[in-house]
């Protein structure tokens, strides 16, 4: 999207036609638009055998929109705090079932997305590319497939998680902190 517009830009500025010059001009307006308007958030990823981790950091997210389709495309979309969109879709490397849960949060919001098939996949995208650079790995919630527990034993990760229709409280998304004061007294 940058080269076309750096292509468009050295066009108008070369070019002594002033009909080309409006078309650029319109071009160049249009293109901007499209780059202010809408805006990707930070996504950081983690998965499991079983499932995948999307968390995007998008502090007081309104009208959230989320779209999950079985051949693995996920479409997020959110007005910011202050009525900026974001968005963004990603083309996931497998297959996954159209239901996720989901936590959102003051400051983000995390998705929990079952595969079909339980496996590892060796990227988060389908594309071989280097994906975008908004997308990261969330190393907090990472697990190689050696260090993954089974089933049966609890883990936190779920905890975080309420019903897609279900409000969250005031605290989700917050950082625990422990009351240093008690922890001297011990």
């Amino acid at each position: 999207m940058r080269e076309l517009f750096a292509q468009i830009l050295q066009l108008f500025f070369t070019c002594d036609d002033d009909w080309i010059q409006h078309s650029c001009l319109e071009s160049i307006k249009a293109l901007a638009f499209v780059l202010l308007v809408s805006r990707n958030p930070e996504v950081l990823w983690a998965q499991r055998s079983d499932k995948v981790y999307l968390t995007v950091a998008l502090p007081d997210a309104k009208d959230i929109s989320v779209k999950c389709e079985p051949q693995g495309l996920f479409s997020f979309s959110a007005l910011g705090a202050q009525g900026e969109r974001f968005e963004f879709s990603l083309e996931l490397y497998g297959k996954i079932m159209p239901e996720y849960r989901k936590n959102v949060g003051l400051r983000n919001i995390i998705f929990s997305i079952q595969k079909e098939e339980k496996s590892w996949w060796t990227r988060l995208l389908k594309s071989e590319e280097k994906p975008a650079p908004y997308i990261k790995v969330d190393w907090n919630k990472w697990c190689d497939e050696d260090e993954e527990v089974n089933s049966e034993t609890a883990s936190d990760d779920e905890s975080a998680f309420v019903n897609e229709d279900s409000e969250s409280s005031d605290d989700d998304g917050l950082l625990y902190l422990p009351d240093l004061e008690k922890a001297r007294s011990k």
